[in-house]
């Protein structure tokens, strides 16, 4: 049975709420990876992703270069221990409607995220979902 910490990609990458569109996209594609953790200051604000940044902002003609991220992430995160099961993570994503999830450890720090595509590739590696996520890795 795989656990979350067997399947989470362990490379956070953050940003603060101050970044711009434009930088933060760069970041996304220079790291290949779909998410960032966004800050404010010490605390943790919310997470970016690259649907994020289509769907609030490229389709809502924001100015990628003007426009900062802090104004367009989820704030509301969902987390999950790291010991739980790679099953009730996919549990959570569907009841929650979700495709990535924060991991943290027994002290709510966070070290790491699992995205649907890290659990397809897992659970079912045969998958188109697999077959995809495999092709693009973190995304």
């Amino acid at each position: 049975m795989y656990r979350v910490s067997d399947v989470m990609t362990k490379q956070v990458v953050y940003l603060p709420a101050e970044t711009t569109l434009d930088e933060a996209a760069r970041v996304m594609k220079e790291s290949d990876i779909g998410d960032v953790v966004v800050t404010d200051g010490a605390t943790l604000a919310g997470m970016l992703t690259d649907r994020d940044i289509v769907v609030r902002a490229v389709a809502e003609r924001a100015d990628p270069g003007a426009t900062t991220i802090g104004s367009i992430i989820t704030r509301e995160v969902v987390m999950i221990e790291q010991h739980a099961t790679a099953s009730e993570a996919a549990a959570l994503m569907r009841e929650r409607n979700i495709r990535r999830v924060l991991v943290c450890d027994n002290d709510r720090k966070l070290v790491g995220i699992v995205s649907l595509g890290d659990l397809a590739m897992q659970l079912d590696p045969n998958s188109a979902l697999s077959d995809i996520s495999e092709a693009a890795p973190n995304m």
